[in-house]
């Protein structure tokens, strides 16, 4: 068990920072042109960040079906396949992104639709948008590249391509804007530079570190293959829809309520994100080593790792729960000055002490199931879920207001880890 626990920990940690480190990105960007004259910038920057990260959130499937396949490869000890999943998902990435580029005129015009932005906002978010999807296929491509590092068992890697991508994107979004007084252009090259910039290092890594055999195009496009690949990408997909559709209702919800509630509601929410930071480092290591024990037929280390993980999620959440009881009000004063909205979170924080202790085992297993490449239990638990997330919430949001929409988060991250759960024991690996 010793063993498992550092197994855990080695992976675990790189991936946490990793995770911390990721949302600099946009935080950088609306730094800079929070600097450069006016807030229409920043509205624009703000906006384009939250398209990217709702159209890139769809293809998250590219990082957790390679780990899940990888893994399984690396534990059978077939380079040959491990090389073949490297090539197909990179393939996978880089059309998708390309295709991207080639839409990005009508999906820009939708998204700022969808969006809302006002008049004079609309012409710096479409330019932000144009620019930076230019780097479309080197994210997805780092997004196999980051899959298959953590199937390779190794979380290291895809921090390194994180931490490149932010340093280069400071530096030429700093040059771009105040040394060549480009503008909001100059923050959107910045961030397609630095997106091309970590997935070329990304691939010298790989290159260099495993030096993967370059498998011939039939073994790339073989029908077995490919449609294994898709099956468990679909599934993803699918649950990521889900994600979606849970996670913009509650923003919806909270707005139609009024802006200081949407506000307070969006404070609170900053604090599942930084416990979902650390406990997705925990899924990947459950990704990591279940299909490294499942690819090697062992089964008594899977079974303690999925004991570990629980111990260490249930340790988790507790703390964090603690954390957030305790000093939730001063975190909270950190993030805004507003004595209203402090206010008002404040009377629903309880909600945010509930969801680490109600959330944790879905994140466990997720990074399980998607280890196993149990894509369809994930994938049936997250409809359940969903659906109980939009009862719950339509009788009581009518009756309990903003603390109705709270009830039905919390029930849903429950219900995701529970059901995952039964499943997996009436259908194990």
């Amino acid at each position: 068990m010793s063993r498992i626990r550092r197994e855990i920990g080695a992976i675990a940690l790189p991936a946490i920072i990793s995770n911390i480190t990721t949302p600099l990105l946009a935080m950088v960007d609306v730094a800079i042109v929070g600097h450069i004259g006016s807030a229409v910038y920043i509205a624009a920057v703000a906006i384009g960040s939250s398209i990217f990260n709702m159209l890139y959130w769809l293809f998250g499937f590219l990082r957790m079906g390679a780990s899940g396949m990888t893994a399984q490869a690396y534990g059978a000890a077939d380079n040959r396949l491990i090389a073949t999943i490297l090539h197909r998902s990179l393939a996978v990435g880089l059309l998708v992104g390309l295709l991207l580029i080639a839409i990005s005129s009508p999906v820009c015009s939708l998204m700022l639709g969808f969006m809302d932005a006002d008049a004079e906002t609309l012409p710096a978010a479409r330019s932000y948008f144009l620019i930076a999807i230019s780097g479309a296929p080197a994210t997805l491509g780092s997004y196999a590249l980051s899959g298959w590092f953590l199937g390779m068992q190794d979380s290291r890697s895809p921090m390194w391509i994180s931490l490149v991508t932010n340093v280069v994107n400071i530096i030429v979004s700093l040059t771009a804007v105040f040394g060549f007084g480009m503008r909001i252009e100059g923050v959107a090259v910045g961030s397609a530079v630095a997106q091309w910039t970590g997935f070329v290092f990304g691939l010298i890594v790989a290159l260099r570190r495993y030096r993967p055999a370059r498998p011939d195009f039939g073994a790339i496009v073989e029908w077995s293959g490919l449609k294994r690949f898709f099956s468990v990408n679909a599934d993803i997909f699918l649950r990521t829809l889900c994600l979606v559709a849970v996670t913009v209702w509650f923003t919806r919800s909270g707005s139609v309520q009024g802006t200081e509630i949407l506000a307070a509601n969006t404070l609170l929410l900053q604090l599942f994100l930084f416990f979902s930071y650390f406990m997705d480092g925990f899924a990947f290591s459950g990704e990591a080593l279940a299909g490294k024990y499942l690819g090697r037929g062992d089964r008594s280390s899977l079974a303690h790792l999925i004991s570990a993980l629980t111990r260490i999620g249930v340790v988790m959440a507790l703390a964090f729960g603690a954390v957030y009881f305790i000093f939730g009000p001063e975190i909270l004063s950190l993030l805004t000055d507003d004595t209203k909205v402090l206010g008002i979170s404040n009377s629903y924080l309880l909600w945010a002490v509930a969801v680490p202790l109600a959330g944790t085992y879905a994140f466990i297993w997720d990074g399980l199931l998607i280890g196993l490449t149990r894509t369809r239990l994930m994938l049936l638990s997250m409809l359940i879920a969903t659906a109980v997330f939009f009862s719950v919430c339509a009788v009581a949001r009518p009756v309990m207001g903003n603390h109705g929409l709270w009830l039905a988060f919390v029930i849903y991250l429950a219900i995701r880890g529970i059901v995952e759960r039964l499943l997996y024991r009436f259908r194990p690996a």
